[in-house]
C-alpha cells in the first residue's frame, strides 16, 4: 500500500503536468496561486524586426511584486512601457524599469496603459504562438504562450474583442 505522501506527490506531479499541457503557467519559486498570466497576444509586426506591441493580463493572488523583464522565443528586445500621466489625452508613453503588480489584483497590459514594446525580433506569423518569459522580482520566471495576431486581416486584437 502506498503512503499518503507518495499518493499526494504523484497527484501533484500529475496536476502540474496537466496545467502545463493546458497552457497554464506557474511562477517558479512562487506558490501555484500567486502569479498567473493569461490572454497574451502580440500584434504581428509589419515586417520581421520591426517594432510591435504585446498585451496580457497578470493576476497576483499573493504579495506585491514587480514585472522586471520579458524575453521572447523569437529574440529581439522587449521594453516595458507605461503612460507618462494617466487620464490625460493624448496618451504619451515612456519606458519604465518595472511594472508594479499589487497584491491581490489583476494588472492588464493594454494599449493605453502598461504594455510590452518588442523590437528586432525574428519572424512572427498571424495565428501562431510565440513564447514569453516573464521575470518577476519575487515570484521568479513564468513562461506563457502569446498568440500573434494581425488586426488588419481580421485577426484578434484588443480593439476587436
Amino acid at each position: 500500500m502506498r503512503s499518503f505522501a507518495q499518493v499526494t506527490g504523484v497527484a501533484s506531479a500529475a496536476l502540474l503536468a496537466a496545467l502545463a499541457l493546458a497552457g497554464c503557467s506557474v511562477a517558479r519559486g512562487a506558490t501555484a496561486s500567486s502569479i498567473a498570466a493569461t490572454a497574451a497576444y502580440i500584434q504581428q509586426p509589419t515586417a520581421t524586426g520591426k517594432t510591435t506591441v504585446g498585451y496580457l493580463d497578470i493576476r497576483n493572488n499573493g504579495a506585491a511584486d514587480q514585472l522586471i523583464s520579458v524575453s521572447t522565443s523569437v529574440g529581439g528586445t522587449v521594453v516595458l512601457r507605461a503612460p507618462v500621466r494617466t487620464g490625460v489625452a493624448p496618451v504619451i508613453m515612456h519606458t519604465v524599469p518595472v511594472i508594479p503588480i499589487p497584491s491581490d489584483s489583476t494588472v492588464q497590459l493594454v494599449p493605453d496603459s502598461y504594455h510590452l514594446l518588442i523590437s528586432g525580433a525574428g519572424p512572427m506569423y498571424d495565428g501562431k504562438d510565440i513564447t514569453l518569459q516573464l521575470r518577476f522580482a519575487h515570484a521568479g520566471t513564468i513562461t506563457i504562450l502569446a498568440l500573434v495576431t494581425n488586426p488588419e486581416s481580421g485577426g484578434s486584437s484588443y480593439f476587436l474583442n
